[in-house]
């Protein structure tokens, strides 16, 4: 059996509440984004980025699987099981959910769940460029594309936007998810939310009927393949604007991670397609801040598809696509030296801190005393 096998059902109704709850319970007390459950350790939360232990007592063998078997149907516990592995999403109530693995290590069961918010934090509080506000607002058909590495905010970022479109635009959106990181209720907007193992059994059954649901606004929580790529570029050809996440770290590298997903063959049409597509990458990092209202703050870098870029694209010159952001950043694009610049200017950030996540030091070191180069 493999991952797309898991049984698509939920144990939502019991007797009694399970014991379990009261560790997800502690994690929501303190708001903390993990909770670790492990034979031998007590039960620990990961607060910031620190794992920290509570005061529980430490879990044995007996007490871990009674905890994770309560909450388990037959067909989950079976297939957990014979796979040694199964992931869920757990809802204790309506806005408390989390992101469940169970899983074996060292013929023991423990148990790795992160918290799920149902808060969308106001685009305000977010500190992102007021850019991106616009792109939200200026809803055009195309893929709008949210990079960076895990845990940088990539999925707050695109839950906000999809936010600001569903209070302004009469329009039915998509999500398609596994799991589902927020939940957004009907505004202006209708919005339909997918989640894979519950509402579909797996990415390709659900994007393969996604045209047949009319929708105007896609968001594709996978993008990590070739067919996710294609549909979204696809759907977005037929006037849909479509959000999608990945890993990289850069506008650039993130155009090569694309087309590396297709066999050599098949590049030079993929390549027309992103040219086409894409209307603008968004890649960013969460880095300390200095505020105590702001004590994690994204740099960001904006590239976004002008007749330059779409070109580039499709003569395979993306090694200069970084000087193109330079050179259009009065138009809305932006680098991360400039961001990191704006972030020490507006004492977000400490200088050491900008100087640490800069690509190039000396070229920020320039920046910061107000001389910045053209490409």
């Amino acid at each position: 059996m493999t991952d797309e096998q898991q049984p698509i059902e939920s144990q939502t109704h019991f007797e009694k509440e399970p014991e379990i709850n009261k560790y997800f319970k502690a994690v929501i007390k303190a708001n903390a984004s993990d909770l670790h459950l492990k034979v031998g350790q007590t039960p620990k939360l990961r607060i910031g980025d620190d794992i920290r232990s509570t005061t529980g007592e430490e879990l044995s063998i007996e007490k871990i699987e009674e905890l994770v078997f309560e909450i388990l149907t037959d067909k989950q516990k079976q297939f957990f099981i014979e796979t040694g592995t199964i992931n869920l999403v757990y809802e204790i109530s309506p806005i408390d959910r989390f992101r469940v693995s169970i899983f074996r290590q060292r013929t023991k069961v423990s148990l790795a769940a992160r918290r799920i918010t149902s808060t969308i934090p106001p685009f305000e509080t977010l500190h992102l460029p007021g850019f991106i506000q616009k792109m939200a607002d200026n809803s055009y058909a195309g893929l709008i594309l949210v990079t960076g590495p895990s845990g940088c905010g990539k999925s707050t970022t695109i839950a906000s936007m999809i936010d600001r479109i569903n209070r302004s635009r009469s329009c039915h959106i998509i999500t398609v998810e596994d799991p589902l990181e927020f939940i957004h209720t009907d505004k202006k907007a209708i919005v339909s939310q997918r989640e894979i193992g519950i509402d579909v059994k797996d990415y390709d059954d659900a994007l393969k009927s996604l045209t047949r649901q009319d929708p105007d606004v896609v968001l594709i929580g996978d993008m990590a393949n070739k067919e996710a790529f294609s549909t979204a570029m696809r759907i977005a050809e037929r006037g849909c604007l479509v959000f999608g996440s990945l890993h990289s770290s850069s506008a650039a590298q993130t155009i090569q991670r694309v087309l590396d997903l297709y066999p050599a063959g098949e590049r030079h049409l993929a390549r027309q397609s992103l040219a086409t597509t894409f209307r603008a990458i968004i890649n960013q990092n969460l880095l300390p801040g200095i505020k105590k209202d702001a004590l994690r703050v994204p740099s960001v870098e904006i590239l976004l598809a002008n007749s330059i870029i779409r070109k580039m694209i499709l003569e395979e010159r993306d090694s200069e696509i970084e000087g193109v952001i330079k050179d259009f950043q009065n138009e809305g694009m932006q680098d991360i030296i400039e961001s990191l610049h704006s972030l020490v200017a507006g004492g977000w950030i400490d200088v050491k801190v900008a100087l640490q996540y800069a690509p190039n030091v000396d070229e920020l070191k320039m920046a910061l005393k107000g001389i910045r180069a053209r490409s």
